[in-house]
């Protein structure tokens, strides 16, 4: 009787420390961004993200008073990759390393309705860019690698070619004044601070 409970004990710890490390694994896996970046850093754009990823926030640049569309146009909603928002450090306002982060930016439609004159909402896509942490310095000898971020932007008419060549030429510009927060915009995103 003595063997069965020994036994029965045994297999019972088994599994509950198997079904742990399976859960480490996992929760290390989080930042995995393997799938979309090749051995040399080149980015792809991941898929599934606006139905699987954690909901940062989002913009909206108008056009400007004179009717002019600038850069930035669009409404832009923020996803990142599952475990980010978590392992957000909120002392240092940075990104864990390998957290990513996609922008989508759609066109604005607007319409009367029942809740305003002028209600704006998302329209067709326009771009996405592409951001992932990287405290390692992964990629050197990759121009879109850099500053602790790889960068990457895709336009709505080929989402399988990253348009930035440089991400010092194409990308770091919009960022300067967010260069104290690691380079992002935080005041868009509420869910960080709580």
């Amino acid at each position: 009787m003595k063997f069965n409970n020994i036994f029965f004990i045994t297999s019972v710890l088994v599994i509950v420390f198997t079904f742990g490390y399976l859960g480490q694994v996992k929760s290390e896996k989080t930042h995995d961004f393997s799938s979309f970046v090749d051995n040399e850093g080149k980015i792809s754009l991941p898929t599934g993200f606006r139905e699987n990823w954690e909901y940062l926030g989002a913009w909206v640049v108008p056009e400007r008073p004179d009717g002019t569309k600038s850069d930035g146009y669009g409404f832009h909603d923020v996803f990142t990759s599952p475990g980010s928002i978590e392992k957000f450090d909120k002392n240092t306002k940075t990104f864990a390393d390998g957290s990513v982060i996609v922008k989508e930016v759609r066109s604005i439609d607007s319409a009367s309705m029942t809740t305003g004159p002028l209600v704006m909402f998302a329209g067709e896509e326009i771009l996405w860019f592409v951001m992932i942490k990287d405290e390692k310095g992964r990629y050197k000898d990759n121009p879109n690698w850099g500053d602790g971020w790889g960068w990457a932007l895709f336009l709505a008419d080929d989402k399988t070619k990253n348009v930035s060549t440089n991400y010092k030429k194409d990308c770091i510009g919009c960022h300067i004044p967010a260069k104290k927060d690691d380079w992002i915009y935080l005041q868009g995103y509420p869910v960080l601070e709580k």
